[in-house]
């Protein structure tokens, strides 16, 4: 995961805009009617959440999507690295690390956080002696980034996360290497990621997957 992921920068869709009901109706059609209730909770966090503090939406998202379930893509999925879109990973009710970390991402940008301070992050984590993946915050370009995470589901600062050595992070414009607990080095800018590239034609409820797994 992690070298497939290093070989480029990336960049990102705009986000869309999705309507309530189409969406609601799709994934309770493909998923079942749970999925449509936790769209419509989505959509309650989307529509409440704008005019919160950029903190105060941090936690909203953060704490929406740790409610759901951690799973492995191969179990999940039948596939041993699958990027879930958000919807996906909504009407699945579950996911690995990547699909945490993005669909918070996009749902920050739904809220207006400027993409600028938005970053996911590969990580090793200690605790598990592996790579994993988390969201990054900055508040400003050369602050220490709060994280966001399925594992600790605490919003802390990367200085007090110890067991989460940084790797590298992207956005959906640039790549950037992560020597420390800080912005990292810029690792230049390109369009050649198949998953991301792939996953942006995801972003709606047009080509919903169907997992192997039912999670209800």
């Amino acid at each position: 995961m992690a070298s497939a992921l290093l070989v480029s920068c990336l960049y990102a869709a705009p986000t869309q805009e999705l309507n309530q009901q189409k969406t609601v109706s799709a994934l309770s059609e493909r998923y079942g009617d749970r999925a449509g209730l936790r769209a419509n909770a989505w959509f309650k966090i989307v529509n409440d959440s704008q005019k919160l503090a950029e903190i105060e939406k941090l936690e909203k998202v953060n704490q929406f999507f740790n409610l759901f379930r951690f799973i492995d893509d191969q179990t999940l999925w039948g596939d041993s690295n699958y990027w879930a879109s958000p919807m996906e990973f909504i009407g699945a009710n579950g996911g690995d690390c990547e699909d945490f970390s993005i669909a918070k991402y996009f749902t920050l940008l739904q809220l207006g956080i400027p993409e600028d301070k938005l970053r996911i992050t590969m990580v090793k984590a200690t605790s598990l002696n592996q790579y994993h993946m988390v969201l990054a915050y900055y508040e400003k370009p050369n602050s220490i980034p709060l994280v966001l995470d399925n594992l600790d589901k605490t919003i802390k600062l990367a200085t007090k996360r110890k067991d989460l050595l940084p790797v590298y992070s992207f956005n959906g414009q640039q790549l950037w290497l992560n020597k420390e607990k800080g912005r990292g080095v810029l690792a230049g800018s390109s369009s050649r990621l198949e998953k991301w590239t792939d996953l942006k034609l995801r972003l709606g409820v047009d080509r919903l997957r169907q997992p192997k797994l039912n999670m209800e």
